[in-house]
């Protein structure tokens, strides 16, 4: 999110539908599980949904999560309950990072990164947080032309291409362990719903396309390396 005021309010519409992106986010986590272990710094975390999910298919790790927002940092602490390997900050995370010189073993930004301004100051803050071989995790929305009147709304500044995202990794010092688009099926839906059409989303348009989509596409782009998609993931490394 925009690195202003840590008490500024996020409605949160988006995270509450994706919450029902249950299979969509275990796509997300099972991507980066080779590189997810230890400590973990998890920036944006909102209402704390998928924080949950990382610790429940990774049990091993040790959470931090870090939320601006304070209405998504009160339900993020609702979220947290007595989970000891969970603690969260109500802080923007180049605000604290220099507190965390060489702890994390991954830092990890899941939607998150396209609502930063500046995203080449925010992630130039991760790089010293980071132990020597530590990774730069992140999941973005892609291709520019997919951007529209929702992308707006939620605050999103932009959607990136693979090389924009690899431009702006690289120029800080990271090295790319891999960066390859996901979601190739959804690029259509996407245009013609929120783009063409003006939609909003919803819980109901997500889980339907979480539960008939999202499984049997993960399969395919397991087995077929596919040139373009609605996602970037990318790895990084110090």
């Amino acid at each position: 999110m925009k690195n202003s005021s840590r008490q500024l309010e996020y409605a949160g519409k988006d995270l509450e539908a994706m919450s029902f992106a249950r299979n969509y986010h275990r796509w997300i986590i099972d991507s980066f599980k080779p590189f997810l272990k230890g400590n973990i710094a998890e920036v944006g975390a909102g209402s704390g949904n998928f924080s949950k999910l990382v610790l429940e298919y990774l049990p091993e790790i040790q959470l931090l999560s870090f939320e601006p927002s304070i209405n998504m940092y009160r339900k993020l602490r609702l979220a947290q309950g007595t989970e000891p390997r969970w603690n969260a900050l109500n802080c923007f995370y180049g605000e604290r990072a220099s507190e965390f010189n060489e702890v994390f073993d991954a830092v990890l930004y899941v939607n998150v990164l396209e609502h930063i301004e500046d995203h080449h100051a925010e992630l130039r803050s991760v790089r010293p947080t980071l132990k020597p071989g530590g990774h730069l995790c992140i999941f973005v929305p892609a291709l520019p032309f997919l951007y529209s009147e929702l992308d707006a709304s939620i605050g999103h500044f932009r959607r990136y291409t693979k090389h924009e995202l690899v431009e702006l990794v690289t120029s800080i010092g990271f090295r790319i362990t891999q960066v390859h688009y996901m979601d190739i099926i959804g690029i259509l839906p996407w245009y013609l719903a929120f783009v063409l059409m003006k939609r909003k989303i919803t819980g109901g348009n997500v889980s339907l396309y979480d539960k008939i989509v999202i499984p049997p596409m993960r399969l395919v782009e397991k087995i077929f390396p596919i040139p373009i998609g609605k996602n970037l993931m990318l790895v990084a490394e110090k």
